[in-house]
């Protein structure tokens, strides 16, 4: 980043290429739209654009990248409360997650734990939620999630916590 903001566009291609895939993943897990996860995909990318020359290495780039993302996030839910059915979710499911396998009964068993798990996600609460979408997809440390969400590390386990035991019992029952 600090590159891109001396000017170098390759910089740039660099850190959008080794980003955009946790960043959309992030984005369209929190909002469960892909609509609006494409809008504030985009929107992300032209904050980093917009502060390219006001950077400062003060933690990762990935952590200060789904910092702004998380901050949109936040300002989306403020101004509405998306709400996703189970078909919208079984078809954003079956455009990201095409199985591998070619035997049905396995392609069955692993579309069925996907959408259980995808359900599961989205009965938690919106801070647990973002905490495991953070620590598990995006490989986030407990400091660096509480960075993003402006809490304390021992907030940050809680909810990891309580989000494990809520996902446990959901995939089980």
């Amino acid at each position: 980043m600090l590159a891109y903001g001396a000017g170098d566009l390759l910089a740039f291609e660099a850190l959008y290429r080794r980003h955009r895939g946790g960043l959309y993943r992030f984005l369209l897990r929190n909002l469960r739209h892909r609509a609006d996860a494409d809008e504030l995909f985009q929107e992300t990318w032209s904050r980093v654009i917009g502060a390219r020359e006001r950077y400062r290495p003060d933690a990762k780039f990935s952590t200060w990248l789904l910092q702004i993302a998380h901050n949109l996030v936040v300002d989306r839910f403020r101004r509405q409360r998306p709400q996703a059915t189970p078909e919208e979710t079984d078809a954003v499911m079956r455009t990201l997650d095409a199985p591998e396998e070619d035997r049905p009964e396995r392609a069955l068993s692993e579309f069925e734990q996907r959408r259980r798990l995808q359900l599961a996600l989205e009965e938690l609460p919106e801070e647990q939620r973002l905490a495991f979408v953070l620590r598990i997809e995006n490989g986030m440390g407990l400091e660096e999630i509480g960075a993003i969400t402006h809490v304390g590390r021992e907030t940050v386990k809680s909810r990891l916590r309580y989000a494990l035991a809520r996902i446990r019992a959901r995939m089980q029952s």
